[in-house]
């Protein structure tokens, strides 16, 4: 006779291993340059900088911004202007589409986005650029924004700052985005001789046209740790020169020792140092001796 009698059935089914693990996606971010296992909290929390090894992931324009403005509260500016398809340009897919697609992927209107508020209390005007855009090409509007921010500093007497993060001019609107070039380059003439600031900052990547006009017209360039910047790329320099290029010549490191750069400055230290500057080339004596 059984003093103990089994209500429940026995377990028949077995219990799926991917029951058992703990779900991690998204939760832990691998270092490419050390390999170490981040906790993202963590490295949000570090500005996206490895703890360990001090890499800089690259970061989304809208961050840059908060990061940088007082509080991290701004004013958006021109959040209208989106690229149009000026040649009807269809390469593996209609420019319309990609544009479609770039802006609900990445949840931005253009590859650039600008503000306005202050920075240390500073009155200041700045853009932002990201890849999760077509790469952060310069297209139309991409130039048509950064002209009207540098326009809005000189009316309203205030500073400009540029991050920049780019694979160069937009392919598919041809002519109109190399144009971009020369129109952004002239407005920020305008603004050297208002004699208002315009502090440079170059992220990874900063190539192209990007860099052959506004991105290196700062009158201060600063560029984060180990940053690819350059024009063309490696391959396409030593068949033009005919010459084997040194390692990292590319690099922000490599350019601030030939004298291309201001500084190389640690992101967790940017804005201080941006806001130091600012104190500096904003003294209103310093200004008013100018004028």
């Amino acid at each position: 006779m059984s003093w103990f009698t089994r209500k429940k059935p026995k377990i028949t089914e077995p219990v799926d291993d991917k029951e058992r693990k703990v779900r991690t996606e998204g939760v832990f971010v691998k270092c490419p340059e050390c390999e170490a296992t981040l906790y993202k909290g963590e490295l949000e929390e570090a500005e996206h900088v490895c703890i360990n090894c001090g890499y800089h992931f690259r970061m989304s324009a809208r961050e840059r911004l908060k990061r940088l403005f007082d509080e991290g509260k701004y004013e958006p500016l021109d959040e209208g202007i989106v690229s149009g398809d000026p040649l009807g340009f269809f390469d593996s897919k209609p420019y319309k589409q990609r544009i479609k697609e770039a802006q609900e992927s990445s949840e931005l209107p253009e590859a650039i986005i600008s503000g306005k508020g202050t920075v240390g209390g500073h009155l200041v005007f700045a853009g932002a650029m990201d890849m999760n855009f077509i790469g952060g090409s310069m297209g139309s509007a991409v130039g048509e924004k950064i002209t009207r921010l540098v326009e809005r500093a000189i009316k309203e007497k205030g500073a400009v700052v540029i991050f920049s993060a780019s694979g160069g001019a937009r392919m598919q609107e041809g002519i109109l985005s190399l144009m971009q070039m020369a129109k952004v380059s002239s407005a920020l003439a305008r603004l050297h001789e208002a004699r208002l600031p315009f502090i440079s900052v170059l992220t990874d990547p900063t190539t192209g046209g990007v860099t052959a006009s506004f991105a290196m017209l700062g009158d201060v360039n600063i560029a984060e740790p180990k940053a690819l910047i350059g024009f063309a790329g490696p391959r396409v320099i030593e068949q033009t020169i005919r010459q084997k290029l040194p390692k990292g010549f590319q690099r922000s490191e490599f350019l601030l020792e030939h004298g291309m750069l201001d500084m190389v400055v640690d992101r967790r230290k940017l804005r201080e140092t941006i806001i130091r500057l600012l104190d500096f080339m904003m003294n209103e004596k310093i200004l008013s001796n100018k004028r």
